[in-house]
C-alpha cells in the first residue's frame, strides 16, 4: 500500500481514516478538499485544481481522500489500493453533524482556504442522496480497478478493525 485512494460519502470519515493510515504507514496525506477550496467556500479554478492534483499524483507515495468524480479515473489509474467507505446515509449524516458541532466556525486542517465549518443544507442533501447517486458508479470503478487492492468497509467497526490489522 503505497498509493491509496479513500472514497465515500461525506461524513463517513475519509479524512480521519486518511490521517490514521498516514501515521501508521508513514505516507503523506492529500485531502482533495484542501486542493479544491479557497477563500470562503469558493473553489479554485479547474485548471489550478488539476495542476495541484497532478503534482500530488506525481509523488511516489500518497494517500488521497475525497471523491471529485471528474478526476476519479486518473486517480484510480495511479493507485495501488482503494478503500471505499460504503456507509449508510444516517451514519454519514451523524458524522457530518458531529463534525460541524465540534468544529463550528473553525477551519479544519483538511480544508483549503478560509472555509469555516458550518451547516449547509446543500451538503446535507448531497449526503442524503449520495448512495443513490454514486454507489453503483463507485462499485463500477472498483470493478474496473483490477490492478488495485480494494477494500469496502461498511461501518466504523470495520474501519477500526482494518486499521488494527495494518
Amino acid at each position: 500500500m503505497e498509493r491509496i485512494l479513500i472514497i465515500g460519502c461525506g461524513g463517513a470519515g475519509k479524512s480521519t481514516l486518511a490521517r490514521a493510515l498516514g501515521e501508521k504507514l508513514g505516507l503523506p496525506v492529500v485531502h482533495l478538499d484542501k486542493l479544491w477550496w479557497t477563500g470562503n467556500w469558493e473553489n479554485v479554478p479547474l485548471e489550478e485544481f488539476d495542476a495541484r492534483l497532478t503534482a500530488a499524483l506525481a509523488m511516489p507515495r500518497w494517500i488521497i481522500d475525497g471523491n471529485y468524480s471528474r478526476t476519479m479515473p486518473e486517480r484510480i489509474a495511479q493507485c495501488d489500493t482503494i478503500i471505499y467507505l460504503d456507509f449508510n446515509r444516517f451514519v454519514c449524516l451523524w458524522g457530518m453533524i458531529r463534525r460541524v458541532i465540534c468544529n463550528y466556525g473553525k477551519i479544519r486542517p483538511d480544508m483549503g482556504g478560509e472555509c469555516r465549518e458550518r451547516f449547509d443544507r446543500e451538503f446535507i442533501r448531497w449526503i442524503w442522496n449520495y448512495n443513490r447517486n454514486n454507489r453503483a458508479r463507485n462499485y463500477a470503478w472498483l470493478n474496473e480497478a483490477v490492478h488495485a487492492r480494494t477494500f469496502v468497509l461498511k461501518n466504523r467497526r470495520e474501519v477500526r478493525r482494518f486499521l488494527s490489522r495494518i
